[in-house]
């Protein structure tokens, strides 16, 4: 008779067998169009290449999604920041906290010393402890590495909704897969990893990303976020009010009838990357501007919200030595010169979190079921309220 754990372990192998193929899910999001590609254009400045937060050179993404029986959806993040050994060349970080209701592992020693020393993680609300467990483990293999203190970055969001978090389904095997995995280039979107059993107004939300590149005028740097989404309130796209178009918003019961009126509670991780050289003090300011370009998608922080934002500078001007006997040198853009990188912030979170929506599949277990948002009704909507194709539009 094969014992709990021979069990558990074969049922971990056949996971990860699965998972280095295309999970259904994502299979079917290829045929749904990325926000921009669907004439969503927001902002004003140009994305980069592939428009992922993996535009900012070193960036690397990596997902592993979990998917099992009939009560567990959901998957786990990675983003590793940089090359090279990141505790022993730590470079600099600050997470902000929009609304305080998660659980944001490693968030005081940032706040603390202005700095990340491990890639960052995004999983379910119950997984994050495991999760950082295995990140500590995962850390400890790299080179270079001795017997030091780590401070895993580990956040979450609640995907009880479609998946049974309290069986803590994301364990060592599925955080290696997705740290070994990681990469630059294209971002899978939507229902994947982290994003795998989450929400956004009641739809199939999940992971999304956005980049922007400031002309060289204004510096030539990039920015690029990638969020995993998982709150409500009443959808806006540019301009156009969706969530009340499509009869999904926040405190509708109280002014219509409907059955589901879970549309306010949630959270969001946002992380934004730029290779533009910061400090922590200013990379503050910049987390902040996340924050509003999350409030245009309708958003407005609920009191169930955890909203946290983590940003961090990829440029080796800033990067520092954890030990050195002289002072460091650095170089930092001065404050006067911030505000493009606070305008490119606010807008690739806004395009993140419509491309999470637009590319999510819907998602369903024995606990309920997460729909996909129709594509072709909410373009009618986007075309009723003149919300499409901005660039080639306005002035004309």
């Amino acid at each position: 008779m094969l014992s709990k754990l021979m069990i558990r372990n074969l049922s971990v192998l056949t996971l990860l067998c699965v998972s280095s193929a295309t999970p259904p899910a994502l299979a079917q999001s290829e045929s749904r169009p990325r926000a921009r590609e669907a004439g969503v254009v927001v902002g004003v400045f140009q994305t980069g290449e592939l428009n992922a937060i993996t535009d900012v050179e070193g960036v690397r993404v990596g997902h592993t999604t979990v998917i099992e029986g009939d009560d567990i959806r959901t998957g786990v993040t990675a983003i590793i920041p940089a090359p090279g050994n990141l505790y022993t060349h730590p470079i600099p970080a600050w997470i902000h906290t929009g609304n305080g209701y998660g659980k944001m592992v490693g968030e005081t020693q940032v706040r603390e010393f202005g700095e990340i020393e491990t890639p960052i993680l995004l999983t379910c609300t119950l997984c994050v402890w495991s999760a950082a467990n295995a990140l500590k483990e995962w850390m400890y293999e790299q080179p270079g590495m001795g017997e030091h203190t780590l401070n895993p970055i580990v956040g979450e969001t609640n995907d009880s909704r479609v998946n049974n978090m309290w069986a803590d389904p994301i364990q060592k095997d599925q955080v290696y897969a997705a740290l070994d995995n990681a990469k630059s280039g294209p971002v899978a979107e939507g229902s994947v990893g982290a994003g795998t059993g989450t929400q956004a107004f009641g739809w199939k939300g999940g992971i999304g990303t956005s980049s922007r590149v400031l002309p060289d005028e204004l510096g030539g740097y990039t920015i690029g976020v990638l969020v995993q989404t998982n709150y409500g309130g009443a959808l806006s796209i540019n301009g156009a009010p969706v969530g009340r178009e499509l009869g999904s918003y926040s405190y509708r019961e109280f002014l219509e009838p409907v059955a589901d009126t879970d549309k306010e509670d949630g959270s969001i991780m946002m992380v934004v990357a730029t290779d533009a050289p910061l400090n922590a003090r200013s990379l503050d300011r910049v987390a902040k501007r996340a924050l509003m370009g999350l409030a245009r998608t309708g958003s407005f922080a609920s009191n169930g919200s955890g909203d946290y934002v983590i940003a961090f500078s990829t440029n080796p001007n800033v990067r520092k030595p954890r030990v050195s006997e002289v002072p460091v040198p650095i170089e930092v853009v001065v404050n006067e010169s911030m505000t493009p990188l606070f305008a490119a912030t606010a807008e690739a979170t806004e395009e993140a979190i419509y491309n999470a929506i637009f590319k999510a599949t819907t998602v369903s277990s024995s606990r309920g079921e997460l729909r996909a948002i129709p594509i072709d009704d909410l373009m009618s909507i986007l075309e009723k309220y003149r919300s499409l194709n901005w660039d080639q539009t306005i002035g004309r």
